[in-house]
Order: structure tokens, then sequence, then C-alpha cells
């Protein structure tokens, strides 16, 4: 194909009728044509989409002329600055010569340009509004991602979670999360351990060590309340254009899989709340997901799986994905294949694994007559290799581009102006302060002092109740020697009476006795005597008178 029919063939494919971002200027022979602008329809935007590249070759800038055009035809975006480059897009750019040559290369005007945007930081690790999430909704994949779990350790969180979850336990940090783990292994928690069936003691002891090295590496802040709403990621500014969400990343460079994964989650709470929408003339957001291979490495299936789903789905709810890398190999065959817009920058082939990833790059792409293999090494800053989803979805030609630069600064905005910019926010009331309240570790801590407090006075009161019984049976004691006491003083009164009984019996009375008596006996023999003398004398008159 000779030059001008590439050059026709490039034009006719990128003339689109509905609004469009600009990528820049088609190249042939090493000359750019501002008659032959490569451009994506705006509302292939929610198709996805790959920014691939070498380090150095122009990516972060890409991203930044299609965010800044994004914006102000009013479409949100959301952007994590890894190196903190992109924070200058709060910021006019500055013209240079550099900038004003590639402006008339390409043919496309260039007016220095700030845009709304609004800056967050992982659990305020850095500048910006604080991002948090619950480990709850964090959920087990996701965290088994970030923790380096194995299939079958994964599979054992999943069901701590569902202990959790099934206890009523809210699981808000890392602590919460490592306090049921805990309970699982302690010997309050055997029972309830043996009920999961699934989950050993020593898997568990693993997920516990593996999340005691979580925060010790300072992962404690970026889970938490109050929870991010990713509703604040589709707002618009009040002068119409859309407002850039720019995830502040170099404070967490140490925590690679911690911060891709984090924005996996983002998407997926995004997926999850999000209507469906169907096909719409401009997305409702866009993402961007820089450093996606960090998302794929040591990825489980399930994972995977999870990422593949929510790709797939998420477009229909208006929410376009493009993952930011170094190669296309970084990402999985799976995901790719859902990605229609592709922006390729140079690729290395210093090594046969490179050799190898730039012939499988090639293969991605439609057919053209720019020899792919050779022009994908030889690229130059700031210029990519693009093909597009058109308005009816079919594939643009392959189209050599020199890319127009960006209308915001291209470097870090002043300390200065990101502290204003957080502070005038209206979400740093809302979210700037953590919050504590009673969850899994609180609940569990709570049953526990229960637990002791209830075994301290079952003690004390076996204690009390022994005292009680020895007590009671002092007390049955001396109340059995005072019976025996008393009896035996009722005996001795008895005996001494039924003696007494017998000796009053034994004995005659005062009469008897003086009847008895030889004193009584003389006394009546001699008054007998003389009343029988006095009787005999009155009766025969023989009384003698004296």
């Amino acid at each position: 194909m000779s030059d001008s029919s590439l050059i026709d063939e490039i034009r006719a494919g990128y003339g689109f009728e509905g609004p469009a971002l600009e990528f820049g200027a088609a190249v042939v022979d090493g000359t750019a044509h501002p008659d032959a602008p490569v451009r994506i329809p705006l509302a292939a935007m929610n198709r996805h989409g790959l920014v691939a590249g070498a380090t150095g070759t122009g990516k972060t800038k890409t991203l930044q002329l299609m965010a800044e055009q994004l914006l102000a035809q009013g479409v949100p975006v959301f952007l994590a600055d890894i190196k903190g480059d992109l924070s200058g897009m709060a910021s006019p750019g500055e013209p240079n010569d550099k900038v004003t040559a590639r402006s008339q290369d390409v043919g496309m005007a260039w007016e220095s340009t700030a845009y709304p945007v609004e800056f967050y930081s992982l659990g305020g690790q850095g500048k910006g509004i604080p991002i948090r999430a619950t480990v709850s909704t964090f959920g087990p994949t996701l965290l088994s991602k970030v923790l380096g779990l194995n299939a079958t350790q994964e599979s054992s969180l999943g069901l701590v979670f569902h202990y959790a979850d099934a206890r009523g336990l809210w699981l808000d940090t890392v602590a919460d999360l490592r306090a049921v783990v805990q309970h699982l292994t302690s010997d309050e928690g055997k029972e309830d351990l043996k009920e999961l069936g699934g989950l050993s003691s020593a898997t568990a002891g693993v997920i516990l060590r593996e999340l005691i090295t979580f925060s010790d590496q300072g992962a404690d802040a970026f889970f938490g309340l109050p929870e991010f709403d990713t509703a604040a990621l589709l707002r618009t500014a009040p002068d119409g254009r859309g407002l850039a969400s720019m995830l502040e990343l170099p404070a967490v460079q140490d925590r690679p899989q911690l911060f891709s994964t984090f924005l996996m989650w983002l998407l997926a709470d995004l997926f999850h709340d999000l209507p469906e929408v169907g096909d719409l003339d401009k997305p409702k957001l866009v993402f961007f997901f820089d450093e996606a291979h960090l998302l794929f490495n040591d990825a489980s299936k399930d994972f995977l799986d999870a990422i593949q789903q929510t790709v797939r789905l998420i477009r229909s709810k208006g929410v376009g994905v493009f993952f930011v890398t170094q190669s296309p190999k970084d990402v999985p065959a799976d995901v790719l294949a859902q990605l229609g817009n592709r922006v390729q920058h140079a690729l290395r082939a210093f090594t046969p694994d490179d050799a190898a990833a730039l012939k499988a790059a090639v293969k991605t792409y439609p057919k053209t007559a720019y020899d792919l293999e050779e022009l994908l090494t030889q690229l130059g800053t700031g210029e990519a290799v693009v093909t597009v989803l058109s308005e009816k979805g079919a594939p643009t030609p392959v189209a050599w581009t020199r890319m127009r630069a960006p209308q915001s600064l291209m470097a870090p905005s002043p300390d200065a102006l990101i502290d204003s910019t957080v502070a005038a926010s209206p979400l740093s009331a809302q979210y700037a302060t953590a919050v504590e309240r009673e969850s899994a570790a609180e609940m569990l801590g709570k049953a526990t002092q229960e637990r002791a407090a209830a075994d301290a006075a079952a003690t004390a009161a076996a204690e009390q109740a022994k005292v009680d019984a020895a007590a009671a049976k002092e007390a049955e004691k001396a109340r059995a020697a005072a019976e025996k006491a008393a009896e035996k003083e009722r005996l001795a009164a008895e005996k001494a009476r039924a003696a007494e009984e017998r000796r009053k019996a034994a004995e005659p009375g005062m009469v008897e006795q003086v009847v008895k008596s030889s004193a009584f006996r003389s006394m009546l023999r001699s008054a007998g005597t003389a009343l029988g003398r006095e009787i005999t004398r009155s009766v025969f008159g023989t009384s003698r008178k004296r």
C-alpha cells in the first residue's frame, strides 16, 4: 500500500461524526500528517482499552491528554497517580519550544489549561482525602491477593469471613480480622473452628501470621471507617466539566500489590452499586488502572475470574476501564480480549522474552501496511501505534500516531495548591477523620471479658459454697453436740427424778413413822391404860376422886 493510500485509509477510518478525543496526527515514514487526525469516539470510551509501553515512552502523558479531553466534555475520570506526575492536571501547562513544535507538527491548537481535580490518598497516607474500605467489603478474594495466599488458604479465609458474617462480627479493620482468627485458634474457639470444617488450625495460623505482617507494613491505615462511597467519583465540577479523581500513591509504592488491589476494590464497588444503562453517548466514568501488571501478578484463578467478569459487565453500567502497563502480555488473554481500544507505545526487545512479547503484541493488532514488529521498537517518545473501536464498533485502521501535548502542567502541582484543594473539598469533613465503632475486636474482647467475669463469679460462688458448706457442717456439728448434751442432761434429770421417786417410795411417811415409833406405841399403851381405867371407873362408878 502506498503512503497516500495509507493516509487516506487512516483519514477515513478516524473520520467520526460524533464527539471524539484527539490523540494526535497519523505518521507515515516519520512524517506527521495533520490532515489525518487519529481520534477515538467519546461513545467508545466505555469499551475499555489498553495503554502499553516501556518505561519512559510517554504512557503517563497519554493518560493525561485523554483525561483532559474527557473532563472538557463533562466526563469524570479516575487516575492512579503512581509517581505524582499527574497532579499537574490541577495547574495550567507551561508553554515551551517543545510544546509549540509538537502542536504545530500535529496541527492541533494548544492552550494552557488547569482542570478540576479532587486529590485522594489511601487511608490518608500522603496528601489527599483518605479513601478507606472496611475489611468486610474488601472481601476475602481481594485480601487473599494482597496477602499472597494460595488457593487453599484463600478458601479458608473465605470461611473466616463467612463465620464473622454469621456471628454478626463486623470486620472493619485488619485488627478485627486478626481477632476473629485468633479466636478461632484459641481454646475458646476450637469448637467454632470445628464447625467451619475446611479451616484447619494450621491454615488459620498462616493467615494470622500474614495479617500480622500486613499490619506491620502499615496497612492498618487503609482499612476502617468511614468507608469511601465510590459514587463520589462520578461527580462533575460546577462549570460542567468532569471532575478528575486522583489517587496519590507515591507514599505506598513499596506495597504495590496493596494499591493495585485497592484499585480493583474501587472498580468492583462501582460495579456493585451502579445501575445498568447500556450504551451511552458518553461514559459516566473512565477509570485508568495504572501499573496493571501488579494486579495480575501471582493472581489466583478466582481472582482473575472476578476481574474478567467485572471488566466484561461494567461496560453496561457506563464505565470505561483503561489498563496501563508495560506490555500487553501483562494482561491475561481473557481480559485483553475485552480491550478494544489500544494505544501502544514503544516496546523493547533486548532479551528473548522481550522478543516473544513483541511478537505476541503484534498479533493482537489488525492487519496493516506498517511493519509493526519493527515499528514498535523504533517509536519515539510521545509516539504510539493506535487502533480503537469506531462508532459502529469496528476496529479502526492501525495508525502510527504522534501524540499531542497535554495542556495542563506536565509535572507535579505545587504542594500548596494540593493542600488548598484538599482543604476546600466538601469531602474533607466527611472522610478526613477515622471513626471507630464496636466491631469484631471489641465484640470478641467484650465477650472474653464477660466469660472471664462469669468464670470468676462462678469460681467465687464455688468458693463461697465451700465456705458455706463448711460453716453449715460446723453448725450442724454444734447443733448435734448441743442436742446430745441436752439429751444427756435430760436423761440425767429423769434418772435423778426416778431415783428420788424410788427413794420417796421407799421411805415411810411422818405419821407412819410416829405411829410405828416405840415412843408412840409406848404412849399409846399408857394412854390406853389410863383411858381404860377412866372408862371403867365411869361405868362402874369406881372413879377415884381426888
